[in-house]
């Protein structure tokens, strides 16, 4: 993989995408296994800074480091100067004075991972940034696919729900067209971003018209702390309108898949049907989290080339 840094998911081309996802795949195997850990980065110290709430990506990147032997140090937006008035920038090159390889960073603001990178000789990962990008989480969520269908090239994915406040869709839309997929984004007019197609993506503003054309129905919560005010009348009418219910279950293609990025906010976008549902992915895209992140720790450390065998 050519990438020092991963910013955005434009970070990566075509082939560095698919090194990812085959790499992936060896450490999911041995993340099936009994005995977990690898001695790969031994003496090696990641930092995961959480300026930002997180379950699943900030546990699942701990989880990554410490199965290739990696020092994880876990910090918080409460935990670090930044409460106190520090710029970014100044923690960033504290952060590299104690010489560690490599930095996640999740923070509430569009550009803090570029800024970190900026200031610091090791290599960054974007674990999402305000309303701009979330890679990993795209990876993941393409690794998801490529295991359920066996090919991303054809598929036809939507893109359901509060896509204009989204990091994840303005990561995802991008790369699944790079991989040769179809991209919907469906949603209200007042959540749909100015240009959609500059994230390779067509748009619907109804859903059951188009759902029965999908492979990949994947949902986006309403994120009720990005919005300055309602851009819809209810959520009750938003649920009637994108949510996905049992006759939208049974509307589905037969073998079309439900994803979600998480958390759900169950009765809004996905019925307690629907979220339990077999076609539902949820829990494999999060299995699949350790391992590709895994992998791209890997990759971007230049892990021994046997470790993963």
């Amino acid at each position: 993989m050519k990438a020092r840094n991963l910013i955005t998911i434009q970070d990566l081309d075509r082939q560095d995408i698919i090194e990812v996802l085959d790499t992936a795949r060896s450490f999911k195997a041995i993340n099936d296994r009994t005995i977990k850990k690898l001695p790969t980065f031994r003496g090696r110290t990641i930092i995961n800074l959480f300026m930002e709430p997180s379950t699943r990506t900030r546990t699942s990147f701990e989880i990554a480091a410490k199965r290739l032997s990696a020092d994880a140090i876990n910090m918080t937006g409460s935990s670090s100067s930044t409460v106190k008035g520090e710029s970014l920038a100044d923690t960033a090159q504290t952060l590299a004075a104690m010489n560690c390889d490599l930095v996640v960073i999740r923070h509430r603001y569009a550009g803090a991972p570029g800024i970190l990178a900026k200031n610091m000789d090791c290599h960054v990962i974007n674990a999402g940034d305000g309303k701009h990008q979330h890679p990993t989480q795209t990876l993941l969520d393409l690794f998801t696919m490529r295991e359920t269908f066996g090919h991303i090239a054809g598929l036809k994915v939507g893109i359901v729900g509060d896509i204009v406040h989204s990091r994840v869709a303005g990561s995802l839309a991008p790369a699944l067209t790079m991989l040769g997929a179809d991209v919907t984004f469906v949603g209200a007019p007042t959540l749909m971003p100015s240009r959609s197609d500059v994230l390779g993506a067509k748009v619907s503003y109804h859903l059951d018209p188009v759902l029965p054309d999908f492979d990949v129905l994947y949902m986006l919560r309403v994120q009720q702390e990005r919005l300055d005010n309602s851009p819809f009348p209810s959520i009750r009418e938003y649920s009637m309108l994108y949510g996905i219910d049992e006759r939208r279950l049974e509307a589905m293609k037969p073998g079309a898949i439900i994803m979600h990025p998480g958390p759900i906010n169950r009765g809004v976008e996905l019925s307690a049907a629907a979220a339990d549902s077999p076609r539902t992915k949820i829990l494999d895209q999060v299995n699949a989290g350790v391992a590709v992140r895994m992998a791209l720790m890997y990759l971007m450390l230049g892990g021994d080339e046997n470790a993963s065998a």
